[in-house]
């Protein structure tokens, strides 16, 4: 049998600066690049597994989920196979087909598809349209009541931390209060939050916190961070009647091998990350500033940034594409020629990127090769 050439090869961390949103968060630090290799093989964290992955102590996945419970300050914490798994599990359990959840309306597909498998109905709370995209508090409340006046239970409210669109920081606690003041369970998607930026659920009064290892804590996944508070613990982890150890809601295990030991290994340097978050925050903001410095280069969301995800309109790039030789494609070439990736074939219209964890020589190494290709091609406007 003769089989194609697959090319599973991958050198763009090693040789480029990685721009692309989705991948600065998951890079993996030297201790979980050595847990991958010893970890790689499927079911390799259940040798000693006796039948709950949660309970398995070694490796001490239970002395972890401990330690991650007191992170987010939650009652309990499991993990999935990703938060789009965590958002389903939260909604299969609490909710009944048909039911109504509120959204907001920056909310990731995967929310939406998250609902619509569980078969619920969904009220969108609307953003503040360009350039911000904000979602106000005081609307999602508004939304929120005049939900609950209509349909006289909703069965769950879901914010997005931080999006992926804008990298807008939404106001979790003003968020988790009003949600409890008005007897409706919360869930905070903190996919682009947790772990890069403290989560503190009960403070928060938040009931579900979800999260990923790969896009934002350091893990290879996918895998996924589900947290809840303790009035929750008796549906989301009730148990199967035949099979007495396992969560049927978890179906009776979730990540096996890499990505839970990768996740684990890079649970002390990320703990220790968060720490900087407002340096990140302060090297990203300068980052923006340098960039809309160029003519025709500017920041959409939230300004100033609260976060490293950021989004930028670029119709100078654009104007060069219409008459450059190689169109839309000169972007992503010019880049890669100075070792820059992340920012998609063809895409000169806007990009959003992320910076997180790079120097500020790095960052300003970046910048400059923007203002240098606006200034070289500028020309054949």
């Amino acid at each position: 049998m003769e089989f194609n050439d697959y090319n599973v090869t991958r050198d763009l961390e090693r040789k480029n600066l990685n721009l692309n949103p989705l991948q600065r968060g998951g890079v993996l630090p030297r201790e979980s690049r050595e847990a991958l290799h010893d970890f790689g093989d499927g079911y390799s964290v259940c040798d000693y597994c006796s039948g709950r992955l949660d309970e398995i102590a070694k490796p001490s996945i239970c002395g972890f989920l401990e330690d991650l419970s007191k992170f987010l300050n939650v009652d309990h914490v499991r993990t999935t196979h990703g938060a789009r798994e965590s958002k389903f599990t939260v909604m299969h359990s609490i909710c009944q087909p048909g039911d109504v959840i509120v959204v907001d309306g920056n909310a990731h597909y995967t929310t939406h598809l998250a609902a619509e498998r569980a078969g619920l109905e969904i009220i969108e709370v609307p953003n503040s349209g360009y350039p911000e995209f904000r979602i106000d508090m005081d609307i999602y409340e508004t939304t929120l009541k005049n939900a609950i006046d209509e349909y006289g239970e909703i069965k769950l409210a879901v914010l997005t931390h931080v999006d992926g669109d804008y990298g807008n920081l939404t106001d979790a606690n003003t968020f988790g209060n009003f949600c409890n003041k008005l007897g409706v369970p919360s869930l905070l998607n903190c996919a682009y939050s947790m772990g890069r930026l403290p989560i503190d659920a009960k403070s928060w009064n938040i009931d579900f916190v979800v999260g990923s290892g790969h896009k934002s804590m350091a893990a290879s996944g996918p895998i996924g961070v589900l947290g809840m508070k303790d009035e929750w613990a008796d549906i989301l982890l009730k148990r199967s009647p035949r099979h007495i150890k396992k969560e049927v809601e978890m179906l009776g295990c979730t990540s096996r091998g890499a990505p839970i030991a990768t996740l684990m290994a890079s649970f002390p340097h990320v703990v220790n990350r968060v720490k900087n978050w407002n340096e990140e925050v302060k090297l990203s903001r300068l980052f923006v500033s340098k960039l809309e410095k160029i003519e025709g280069i500017f920041q959409i969301g939230i300004k100033p940034t609260e976060h490293d995800l950021v989004r930028f309109d670029t119709p100078i790039l654009n104007e060069i594409s219409k008459f450059h030789p190689r169109k839309g494609f000169f972007l992503y070439e010019e880049l890669k020629s100075r070792n820059i990736a992340g920012i998609k074939r063809g895409q000169t219209e806007w990009f959003k990127c992320s910076t997180y964890g790079m120097s500020k020589e790095q960052r300003d190494y970046i910048a400059d090769a923007f203002l240098e290709i606006v200034e070289k091609n500028g020309q054949l406007k």
